[in-house]
């Protein structure tokens, strides 16, 4: 299978991480691809704050737990696990990174790459290099993989925060502090607005492949009846183009029918990548959007930058980080006299918004309704 540029940022970005500092030019080779591909991907992790880029060498940012380096004195060592440091996760980290410089906390990041079964052992690494506390994004993809893989995080031997995940009622899991976006309400932004411009029961389009996806599409279920929506209405399946492209062309099919039949003029497709791509490949077919199918994106990383600007929600992942990383915070501080009792776990839950641009026929702005 083909290395997707996510695939390869974050090896680009463990380079970067074990060197502390290293050259463009060796970049490539160690990553096996062109100079002009190694600093096209430099300068998009550079623009989001993941790398300090000058005279073509990079390095590091400073407090973001590179080898060797010493945090502030006397300050708080924090761990971070994600599955990926880029797309969706780029701006958790940014988040979480802020928050710990303002709290005078060195951060330190490791990256599992959605490998669930090495997240415990790379958690344990980050206490073993000195974490006092740990904010966890584990690498699941789908349930069966919190299920295999559902409970170490409650049994560090140190304060532990779960990052944009969620653990099923009376697991030892869902007795942690957690930060996450409430997609359930994402999704009921999408709809309503979609609804109030005059469209019947809009579309989904998701993919099922990690937990984000599978809870747009609980959501989906819950916006339905939520509007008092009661048609049935399927979710298409949908896949990564670049790795299946039969899957991805079965979506896109299956979409285009329901526009030309009449069944559908609107949906809503996870995620922008996959967004962009099926409105390229609707008008290719014939289907333009918005003037056939309005269509809102979810997770609005890229998607400002299609050809027609997609409306999208746009979880609060900077503010996962920032919470969750002071929640930590909150707990490694605490006054060692204080009562357990007057320190509750907390499940927080923060709003996506909606951003209205031009796919979906409306007017531009930012409707938080």
């Amino acid at each position: 299978m083909r290395e997707s540029a996510a695939e390869r940022h974050d090896r680009l970005l463990a380079l970067v991480r074990e060197r502390g500092t290293a050259r463009v030019s060796d970049l490539a080779g160690l990553l096996g691809v062109s100079p002009v591909t190694a600093r096209r991907d430099v300068e998009t992790l550079a623009g989001k704050g993941l790398l300090d880029r000058v005279h073509g060498q990079v390095s590091w940012p400073r407090g973001q737990g590179v080898p060797g380096a010493q945090g502030t004195p006397g300050g708080l060592v924090l761990g971070l696990l994600a599955p990926s440091a880029t797309y969706y996760f780029a701006e958790v980290i940014r988040g979480a990174h802020e928050a710990a410089a303002r709290a005078g906390a060195r951060l330190v990041l490791r990256i599992s790459d959605y490998r669930p079964e090495e997240d415990r052992a790379r958690a344990e690494g980050l206490i073993a290099a000195g974490a006092e506390g740990v904010l966890v994004a584990p690498g699941w993809r789908g349930p069966e993989d919190r299920l295999a893989y559902g409970d170490w995080p409650a049994k560090l031997p140190v304060p532990a925060v779960l990052l944009e995940r969620r653990a099923d009622p009376g697991t030892p899991l869902d007795g942690l502090d957690r930060v996450s976006s409430d997609h359930a309400h994402g999704v009921l932004l999408a709809l309503r607005h979609l609804i109030g411009l005059g469209h019947a029961t809009p579309l989904l389009v998701a993919r099922g492949d990690s937990p984000t996806a599978l809870a747009v599409r609980a959501g989906y279920a819950e916006a339905l009846g939520a509007l008092g929506l009661t048609e049935p209405r399927a979710v298409i399946d949908s896949v990564p183009a670049e790795s299946d492209p039969e899957g991805f062309e079965r979506a896109v099919r299956a979409l285009y029918e329901a526009v030309v039949s009449g069944r559908a003029s609107a949906a809503l497709v996870h995620n922008d990548v996959d967004a962009i791509q099926i409105v390229q490949r609707l008008a290719e077919l014939g289907v333009r959007v918005p003037e056939d199918l309005a269509l809102i994106a979810y997770d609005d990383e890229v998607a400002a930058l299609a050809d027609i600007p997609l409306t999208a929600v746009a979880p609060p992942k900077r503010q996962v980080g920032r919470h969750a990383t002071e929640l930590l915070v909150e707990r490694l501080t605490r006054p060692a006299a204080a009562a357990e009792e007057d320190w509750a776990r907390r499940h927080l839950s923060l709003l996506p918004r909606l951003r209205v641009r031009a796919s979906c026929g409306a007017s531009g702005g930012l409707n938080d309704a």
